[in-house]
């Protein structure tokens, strides 16, 4: 009798909660998540399995809709050794490799039962099965009812939820064992959850099913929007198992002849009319309205025609404005004409075709033409005679090879081969200004606040309005009023830097003003700001992975630069600016310098500052820049990242800092630093110039990282990451071979612990044998990196002078 009210206790319970739970209306799922199981969307019986029978009990409901409310409870607190099952239908994952149960229930606390019932308990277990059987966890409450819940009808409902995989099968089972507690399961939710598709950059990306381990990221390459191709490489993002994208890559770009409207890439519209004016025998006027949607400021026109029915013969013409006469007509003749217009981003399509007659002629018009005929011959005579001494002295002086080879200011220009031209070539500065930069008309641009201060003025941001362009957002750089000429060439020698650079982790150039005043330098602007400010600002905000892709950004412009026979020479985190989308790009480049062709060929500066803490000791000591002097800055800002915008080396001096970087200490690894990415910044600091990585191999570095975040899961030792305390290079880079025992030890000991799988694959599992190994085995086991080679094979050389000595004090 008691069993049979405490289960009525529950049922009121439960159909209060429903009730209250029918009038919320419709429950709003995530666009990433997709529902495998969803007892509150079931229309007919749930048709689940309760045993024993006398066990789970379910309840049916409608809704004020009519639609099924499905609630199972329990509540057999009066009697020991339960043991009630209750089992769902076959679940299917739809390809999913790891689902998601979310249970809402209701739980009676046990010390609210009168008399206090010893069996009574307040959990209960799920299990799954796919070939048997497993538990999956205990589920408790947060909040139990009690009597006085009961009477006041206060609903405390409990949401747990739990993650399952890796799923090996097509579908699974659920279910839920109860040993002794007073529940009411009032619905279940099994869902996975996916990246939905998206559109990013210019590339759409397919809805994606996460990997099955929970730190897995699944790389997926994406597809240029139609009229669109790949920038530099193909766009790639990363989808995580909580169903986000992550660490975008790459980038799409429109063809030419479209351009980026609202995500997509649009031509021009089509001219619509076509009109015919004044027809002569030999000419027709033209005329049409510009089109509809020029998607931006129209350059010209191009008119196509051709006689009717010919028109595997056409001539192509081109005009400013929207007319021209088109002459050279056959009298009497019909001609199709079609007319386009070409933007900065190229030629729209075609209008559609339009016919139009010349006029016929008469004989007094045969007779005109004649004479006029007559009368041009004969003057085209006379001027070649007349002009045939001074052409054999004309052709004399020209020399035929200079009409094959292209100067300009100096620099040969081969087609199709991008070229670095230093501004400091031209003799005068404002023509390298005007060939690298766009002037922008002053009213196109409205300066709306202050941002911030530079080393020749004020820092706005407003927005930039062209004619036939939507309107963005720019950062505005000002020359301060009273400045010299020498102080203008130098403020607008970085704008004729950027504007020979196009890489979407280089700062763009949006143009220049100069014919009025102040001065101004207008670029993209960059939400986020600098990179160091806006780490302090977000402390401990990020994923290693979304650090790991701001550096990989970082790293991939500075390619582009390397690329280009180009060193900045002064790269820094406050040099960094980072958008909406966390998009890292490089700017300042007012302390850059063009590297010549030879690959070791160093500019000397001429003075200046040099910013200590971020550059490379050979870089200080004799005032040479290389790329490897960038790749030494690019460590330290790697560390800045990974301590999200910590000072480098504190508050030591300048001159504590060079000479304890002379004396081979190093910064050491940020708290909760990846052991590989310190690798990498040590990597960064080789005091051999020729031992650092390139950028590229950097690159290549940080992608694996990406799509492997594993290996980003062991962090520094605790004594590489004492605060304010240097570590020696040598004993992070050190060499313990004489102390260890396998192979993996002795990598570990030299930091290249990253090489350990490839030796044992390429069958060097002992010391014994790795003390063989030449330079050439190193490449054959996949050792690429010229500096780890060297690095291995010096650790090598120690290894086998130690066995020496060993076996030599063995023998006596």
């Amino acid at each position: 009798m008691q069993s049979r009210w405490w289960s009525c206790g529950i049922r009121l319970v439960t159909w209060t909660w429903v009730w209250s739970l029918a009038l919320l209306g419709v429950w709003c799922i995530p666009a990433n998540e997709v529902n495998l199981l969803d007892s509150r969307s079931v229309m007919g019986d749930l048709g689940w399995v309760a045993y024993p029978k006398n066990g789970w009990e379910e309840i049916g409901e409608v809704d004020e809709n009519y639609a099924p409310i499905h609630t199972y409870q329990v509540c057999r607190v009066m009697e020991q050794n339960q043991n009630n099952w209750l089992h769902t239908n076959w679940i299917l994952t739809e390809g999913a490799q790891r689902v998601f149960i979310e249970l809402k229930f209701t739980l009676r606390d046990c010390n609210s039962l009168p008399g206090g019932v010893g069996t009574c308990k307040e959990t209960f277990n799920m299990a799954m099965k796919e070939s048997r059987y497993i538990k999956i966890d205990t589920i408790a409450a947060d909040e139990s009812f009690t009597e006085l819940d009961l009477g006041d009808r206060v609903m405390k409902l409990n949401t747990e939820v739990r993650d399952l995989g890796p799923l090996t099968r097509k579908g699974f089972y659920l279910a839920f064992q109860d040993l002794g507690a007073c529940i009411a399961l009032v619905s279940v939710r099994v869902f996975y959850k996916r990246c939905p598709f998206l559109v990013k950059s210019l590339a759409e990306f397919p809805d994606t099913i996460p990997g099955s381990e929970a730190s897995q990221l699944v790389e997926v390459v994406g597809r240029c929007v139609n009229n669109s191709l790949p920038l530099y490489e193909p766009p790639r993002m990363h989808c995580s198992t909580e169903g986000e994208w992550l660490v975008p890559i790459g980038k799409c770009v429109c063809q030419p002849g479209f351009e980026e409207i609202n995500g997509s890439c649009q031509a021009p519209s089509p001219v619509s009319v076509v009109r015919k004016g004044h027809t002569g025998k030999s000419s027709i006027a033209l005329s049409w309205a510009e089109p509809d949607r020029p998607n931006g400021i129209i350059l010209e026109y191009e008119i196509k025609y051709f006689e009717k029915e010919q028109d595997s013969s056409y001539t192509i013409i081109k005009s400013k404005d929207t007319e021209m006469v088109v002459e050279g007509l056959k009298p009497s003749s019909a001609y199709i004409f079609q007319v386009r217009a070409r933007t900065s981003a190229g030629y729209g399509a075609f209008s559609r075709r339009f016919e139009f007659q010349t006029s016929p002629y008469c004989e007094s018009s045969i007779v005109a033409v004649a004479i006029t005929l007559a009368l041009v011959l004969l003057a085209v005579v006379a001027g070649f005679l007349l002009s045939g001494r001074r052409c054999g002295y004309s052709k004399a002086k020209q020399d035929p090879e200079e009409e094959k080879m292209h100067f300009h200011n100096g620099h040969i220009k081969f087609p199709g081969v991008r070229t670095y031209i230093d501004p400091l070539t031209y003799e005068d500065p404002n023509q390298a200004v005007h060939e690298f930069a766009q002037e922008i008309d002053v009213s196109y641009i409205s300066i709306e606040r202050i941002i911030g201060a530079g080393e020749f003025g004020e820092v706005c941001s407003g927005p930039l309005r062209l004619p036939g362009k939507r309107e963005i957002q720019v950062a505005i750089k000002t020359l301060k009023a009273g400045y010299t000429e020498q102080q203008r060439r130098d403020f607008l020698w970085e704008a004729s830097i950027m504007g020979q650079f196009n890489h979407p982790n280089i700062i763009r150039l949006e143009g220049v003003v100069t014919k009025s005043k102040p001065v101004m330098i207008i670029t993209e602007y960059m939400e986020n700001g600098s990179l160091d400010t806006f780490l302090k600002k977000n402390d401990g905000q990020f994923t290693v992975i979304q650090l790991v892709g701001m550096l990989r950004g970082i790293a991939s412009g500075m390619r582009y630069l390397s690329d280009m026979g180009y060193v900045h020479r002064d790269l820094a985190a406050r040099n960094i600016l980072v958008n909406s989308n966390l998009v890292c790009k490089v700017s300042d480049f007012g302390l850059s310098r063009v590297l010549e062709d030879d690959p070791e060929a160093a500019y000397t500066t001429r003075g200046g500052k040099i910013p200590i803490r971020w550059t490379a000791p050979e870089a200080i000591a004799y005032r040479k820049f290389t790329s490897a002097s960038d790749v030494w800055s690019y460590g330290i800002v790697m560390w800045e990242v990974m301590s999200y915008g910590e000072r480098p080396y504190w508050e030591m001096s300048n001159q504590d800092v060079i000479k304890a970087v002379e004396e081979s200490y190093r910064l050491p690894g940020p708290m909760d630093c990846p052991e590989a990415l310190y690798h990498l910044m040590m990597d960064c600091w080789q005091r051999e110039r020729s031992n650092r990585p390139k950028f590229d191999e950097i690159v290549c570095l940080l992608d694996k990282f990406i799509r492997n975040p594993s290996s980003l899961k062991k962090l520094v030792n605790s004594s590489h990451r004492v605060s304010n305390l240097l570590v020696e290079h040598a004993s992070v880079e050190g060499n313990c071979s004489t102390r260890s025992q396998t192979v993996g030890e002795w990598l570990d000991s030299i930091k290249m612990g990253r090489y350990t799988e490839l030796f044992m694959e390429g069958g060097y599992s002992s010391l014994e044998t790795v003390a063989q190994m030449t330079s050439e085995d190193l490449r054959r086991v996949g050792v690429n990196l010229a500096g780890h080679q060297k690095k291995i094979i010096t650790s090598i050389q120690e290894m086998r002078v130690h066995m020496n000595s060993t076996n030599s004090t063995v023998n006596i």
